[in-house]
């Protein structure tokens, strides 16, 4: 029996397992529909690569999920969110698109009370300054300060998500961000890379008390549902929501690491090598 576009799945992809960590936003909040997660983890990181490779490899991504087949696209990685959402648009233009960036603006916004938001990403999102356009396109007077965070990615690969290793290089990167901000520390933290939410302990920790710490995974949920209404496009009612996973290497590694991220077991066996 031929699938309507509204029984199609979700595509979502990353540059590898972070990703996940909106997946499960999604499957929590939208339990009927089914998903398909591309992770490119023969090219990750994305964080230290330029935007045109960037843009290139999200294109080619973008691609293996609409030959299979899919209503709607998730790009589930903020650097990839911070430089390719419009090119990905251009080319795919029957396909709506969604990115993390906006909506972790928009929760950041409503987060904060002072307006001072500190953003911390991967190199790439944070030179193309992403955050501090979305942020200031909504509220024009914030003060918005980003820096770069690349080894909370190999930490949280390595599982390394919390403790004294984690605690300390948290340390190291918010100690002297919070303190660009002069007198006024900033009231919200924005964890502008998918990796970072499984490192929320120890960047807490490092924080302190009256810092709210954002993650843009359960607002792009909210996103999701909401242009899913105005499309009319859920899933028949009824459906167990099912998912599938496709990597471009690695798949013992894919499924190793990317059960933290997820939330739940993910078998070797469940990943399917892809080539871009």
């Amino acid at each position: 029996m031929n699938k309507t576009i509204s029984d199609l799945p979700i595509g979502v992809f990353d540059s590898g397992v972070g990703g996940l960590t909106v997946l499960a936003a999604l499957r929590n909040l939208l339990p009927e529909e089914d998903f398909l997660y591309l992770g490119d983890t023969a090219r990750v990181p994305y964080g230290t690569k330029s935007a045109e490779s960037v843009s290139r490899y999200a294109v080619q991504a973008a691609g293996a999920l609409v030959k299979r087949g899919i209503k709607m696209l998730v790009v589930a990685c903020n650097t990839a969110s911070a430089v390719s959402i419009e090119p990905l648009k251009d080319y795919y233009r029957q396909l709506d698109v969604i990115g993390v960036v906006r909506p972790g603006a928009r929760a950041a916004c409503k987060a904060t009370e002072s307006g001072n938001i500190a953003v911390i990403a991967t190199e790439s999102t944070v030179n193309g300054g992403a955050y501090e356009k979305a942020i200031k396109s909504i509220r024009p007077d914030a003060h918005v300060i980003s820096a770069p965070c690349q080894l909370f990615v190999a930490l949280a690969e390595e599982g390394w998500g919390s403790g004294e290793i984690a605690e300390a290089v948290a340390r190291k990167y918010l100690n002297p961000l919070f303190a660009s901000f002069g007198n006024e520390k900033p009231d919200s933290l924005v964890l502008g890379c998918t990796h970072f939410p499984v490192l929320k302990t120890a960047i807490a920790a490092a924080a302190g008390p009256g810092v709210q710490l954002v993650d843009s995974a359960g607002t792009t949920a909210l996103e999701v549902k909401q242009m899913l209404a105005d499309r009319d496009m859920f899933h028949s009612k009824g459906h167990k929501g099912e998912y599938a996973f496709m990597a471009t290497d690695c798949a013992e590694r894919f499924a190793k690491v990317g059960s933290a991220f997820l939330g739940e077991e993910v078998l070797r066996e469940q990943v399917e090598i892809v080539d871009l």
